[in-house]
């Protein structure tokens, strides 16, 4: 296996201080690939040089994933200190202390004693079930709540005053209601994570999450190809598939996708692509060290911006809602 040097792999600063990786391996394995084949690529990813391994409880595969740190820190193939371990707790956790218990288990299921950073995965207690279909909705929904969300986000400042994670991070977020609830906090979110890739950059909130010293953390950085049915329509957009993704790769001599990866990291996102394919995480770790996109390149990536989310989110819809865009603080638009 080829393994990438840690001295060529870029960090992000946190505003404490704290150093992150440029790039992660995200662990969603979506409804195609389960916990065993993500606890196998976490196992293969760290050993090629991934320092950044971007978790979540919902994703039901910590306890395995748990399992292959312990094994890799008991054969010395990487010290605690050097990987970053990250985490989120499900929306059906945010009550009076359960971000708390939820943390717990994340911590006794990856066999840690500390996360590097914990994120309110979405921003509201909406629950679905895993694997539900699209048109899934819970009558138990609520629209978005600064109360509610607060009442998560103090626990989590008081999971770092118990020394139990070292940042927190707020993810699904909108900048309206990053301004609701910012000047609330006592300790400010480190970094935020959001959809980010070239058909969807999200130019004001990225700018907005940088100007408030969040680091933004992109999910589904090439268009999340093994993205859940409930998550695809027609009008969906492939990223690999536009014309200046496509004519950077040719002009590099790599895949579509390594493209997307490149871009988000000159941009100054930590991009969490995910594959349990070792050529492909050793290809997408290896890119970030090498061969830069060039200016002409960035911008014209940039003006490829189609605004297409996949990530809807539809299923966490309340009673009465009209269309997925409220959850994102959007207009819906009248249908025909």
């Amino acid at each position: 296996m080829e393994k990438i040097e840690q001295n060529l792999i870029p960090t992000r600063t946190l505003a404490d201080g704290t150093r992150i990786p440029c790039l992660g391996l995200g662990t969603f394995g979506s409804d195609k690939y389960n916990a065993a084949q993500i606890s196998a690529a976490v196992e293969g990813a760290i050993r090629a040089g991934y320092r950044l391994i971007d978790c979540a409880s919902v994703y039901q595969n910590e306890a395995q994933i748990g399992e292959v740190l312990s094994k890799l820190f008991a054969e010395g193939a990487v010290k605690r200190e050097e990987l970053f371990v990250t985490s989120k707790v499900w929306n059906d956790r945010h009550g009076d202390g359960e971000v708390i218990a939820s943390c717990r288990q994340s911590l006794a299921d990856l066999q840690l004693d500390q996360i590097d950073l914990y994120f309110v995965h979405w921003p509201f207690p909406n629950y679905h079930a895993p694997g539900c279909d699209g048109d899934s909705r819970n009558p138990d929904s609520k629209p978005f709540s600064v109360e509610e969300f607060m009442g998560a986000w103090r626990q989590c400042e008081e999971l770092v005053d118990m020394g139990l994670v070292r940042c927190i991070g707020m993810s699904n977020m909108t900048i309206k209601k990053l301004e609701e609830v910012l000047p609330l906090c006592r300790i400010k979110p480190a970094a935020l994570e959001l959809e980010l890739h070239p058909s969807f950059q999200q130019p004001e909130l990225f700018a907005y999450a940088v100007a408030h010293d969040m680091v933004p953390v992109g999910f589904c950085p090439i268009g999340s190809p093994s993205r859940p049915e409930r998550d695809r329509t027609a009008e969906d957009v492939v990223d690999t598939e536009l014309p200046s993704v496509a004519a950077a790769a040719k002009a590099h001599g790599v895949h579509p996708a390594v493209i997307c990866l490149k871009w988000a990291v000159q941009k100054g996102a930590v991009p969490i692509p995910f594959s349990v394919k070792e050529p492909q995480y050793i290809a997408n770790l290896k890119c970030v060290t090498e061969d830069p996109l060039t200016d002409e390149e960035m911008a014209a990536i940039a003006a490829d911006d189609k605004n297409c989310r996949l990530v809807k989110g539809q299923v966490f819809l309340w009673p009465g809602a009209k269309g997925w865009q409220e959850l994102w603080d959007e207009e819906v638009p009248e249908t025909l």
